[in-house]
């Protein structure tokens, strides 16, 4: 139950003779006419040392251009970070000012603003509330008491696994694509993310939706219950270091556009009121922190353009900034992208990625508070869970870890490798309860290749290779990968430490063209999805594994979306 005061004044001679203000009668509510304002605090969420709240004031009084609202906190609250208004605090003593988008207040007419605090001992309702200088406040008789965790949470609160008793948005041009492919409509009620891979994509590009038209399809679909709305945070300064298929807009040091540009006007949208009741995922840029450990100098797989991201630092400062405004917002739950175990599984990756993930958590004004979770193997097809292999068995000799395909990884799949990441993280200071999302949109390998046992004991090779799920070249290769089927529906809560199975990358929008095709999204050709590509250091030099004939990444490919079906596992009905 979150806290809550409704401050109402009904001794209407009080505050004119404490203030002079004539006060307008509101047509049709006679009790309202005695009060000039009310004032709805909201204690949302709160933890050991901090809290979110919201207050919404509704003026009954004159018309207004501009306001501020006053209050005085009895115990040690500290306000930290707030949205929809100026705050400022000195002492006890809080104001909250309009911003400049928002001073107008009709009379009967409403404005909302939150923010994010810290508090020790007692984190009290404040008694009493000023609209410019008129007194607002009477006890009603609100709770004042922490939240009882046996409660089940008010529409809108914060809760610890957001997948948990709600729906999740389906996005109707996806929903579209997929039902127009022959057995496709399937599928095409599953929830997939939406992507702003672009700063056009915010207000709609190209004919498609934009922020505000998928958050308002989203309380369309939401109805009376909960319901959880994915959307991908992608376009970073000198994004994806290592690859040319989804380099974005902004070069490498157009820090300063990305915040303004880009992220202030998500945060913005998202902080609107009217989607306060949304369950609102983000996945924090994809493919970003750990080319920082993994593709920079003096490693083989180093490139110039990652080289150049690590020096100059806008990486971490780009998701540090994102986390920061994105997680003011009382409603946004942000997962920060962890790469998947074929990437950062080994042991010189796998402490440093984390370190690196802690680093950008702490930067530009985010915190560990900021971040929820983070989500493995997005956009990639890494196996869910290998069943007749693992790392701590020997076969002709030598360690499965020996093998060519493990080629001494510690993890074999997503499943294994995001529950030891998550145990990591929470070593290195992130809130215990972090809950870890695992993108299974394809990896589910199905179909006639699928193995039903372990291969032969001949060779440890032959062990692993006849037993795999994943029947990539290399578990480098990531880009339209032949052979690859839909895995694990969308689920809540599947495994301890797991929020959910998600299909963030929606199946059958391509990862980047065949071959070198002109477009105006910035997006380049790389060889790794070129089918007749022979490799390179990132692979072990293997071929690409890719389909022919692919589109730009992100447009739709229906020859992947036909052969995600035929080998999906579990099978299609």
């Amino acid at each position: 139950m979150s806290r809550t005061r409704t401050a109402l004044l009904a001794a209407m001679a009080l505050v004119a003779g404490a203030t002079g203000t004539a006060l307008a009668a509101v047509p049709g509510d006679v009790g309202a006419a005695a009060v000039p304002c009310t004032v709805d605090y909201k204690v949302q969420n709160q933890w050991d040392t901090g809290f979110t709240a919201s207050v919404t004031v509704t003026n009954h009084g004159a018309a207004k251009s501009s306001w501020a609202v006053k209050w005085s906190y009895a115990g040690n609250q500290k306000i930290t970070s707030g949205w929809n208004a100026k705050l400022t605090q000195s002492g006890t003593a809080v104001t909250a000012a309009n911003e400049s988008y928002n001073g107008t207040l009709a009379t009967g007419g409403s404005t909302s603003f939150g923010f994010q605090g810290t508090y020790s001992g007692t984190n009290a309702v404040p008694a009493t509330f000023t609209l410019d200088g008129v007194t607002c406040n009477v006890d009603s008789g609100g709770p004042t008491d922490p939240p009882d965790p046996t409660d089940p949470p008010p529409p809108g609160a914060r809760v610890d696994n957001p997948y948990v008793g709600a729906k999740v948005y389906v996005n109707p041009e996806w929903s579209a694509n997929a039902a127009a492919e022959p057995g496709g409509s399937r599928i095409a009620n599953q929830p997939t993310g939406v992507w702003m891979d672009r700063t056009a994509a915010i207000n709609g590009a190209n004919g498609k939706m934009g922020l505000r038209a998928h958050l308002d399809e989203a309380l369309r679909q939401k109805g009376s219950g909960e319901l959880v709305f994915q959307v991908v945070i992608y376009n970073l300064p000198g994004r994806d270091c290592a690859a040319l298929a989804s380099n974005g807009e902004l070069g490498p040091t157009e820090i300063d556009k990305y915040k303004t540009q880009y992220i202030d006007p998500i945060a913005a949208i998202l902080s609107d009121p009217k989607y306060a009741s949304l369950r609102i995922v983000t996945t924090v840029e994809i493919d970003s922190l750990p080319n920082l450990v993994t593709n920079v100098s003096p490693r083989p797989t180093a490139t110039p353009n990652c080289d150049v991201m690590k020096a100059n630092g806008n990486y971490v400062k780009g998701v540090g900034y994102a986390l920061n405004k994105l997680g003011d917002v009382p409603n946004v739950y942000n997962y920060v992208d962890a790469g998947h175990h074929g990437w950062l599984g080994w042991d010189d990756n796998f402490g440093a990625s984390a370190e690196v993930f802690k680093q950008a958590a702490t930067a530009e004004g985010a915190t560990v508070a900021d971040v929820h979770g983070f989500i493995a193997n997005t956009a990639n097809y890494s196996a869910l869970k290998e069943d007749h292999f693992s790392v701590d068995q020997t076969v002709a000799g030598k360690s499965v870890r020996e093998s060519k395909w493990v080629s001494w990884n510690r993890y074999v799949d997503e499943l294994s490798y995001a529950k030891a990441l998550r145990e990591k993280l929470v070593s290195l200071g992130f809130d215990s309860k972090i809950g870890m999302l695992i993108d299974t949109s394809r990896n589910g390998w199905g179909g006639t290749a699928r193995p039903t046992g372990p291969g032969a004991t001949t060779s440890v090779d032959t062990y692993v290779d006849g037993g795999r799920y994943d029947r990539r070249f290399n578990t480098g290769n990531w880009c339209n990968q032949k052979g690859a089927g839909l895995g694990e529906r969308p689920k809540a809560a599947p495994e301890p430490g797991i929020d959910a199975y998600v299909w963030m990358k929606p199946p059958g929008e391509s990862d980047g063209s065949s071959k070198a095709i002109d477009n105006d999204e910035g997006k380049g050709f790389d060889r790794m999805c070129d089918p007749t590509y022979t490799g390179n250091p990132r692979n072990d030099n293997n071929m690409s594994g890719a389909l022919p004939d692919a589109p730009v990444s992100g447009h739709w490919f229906s020859a992947q979306f036909q052969e995600l079906m035929r080998n999906a596992y579990p099978p299609l009905s």
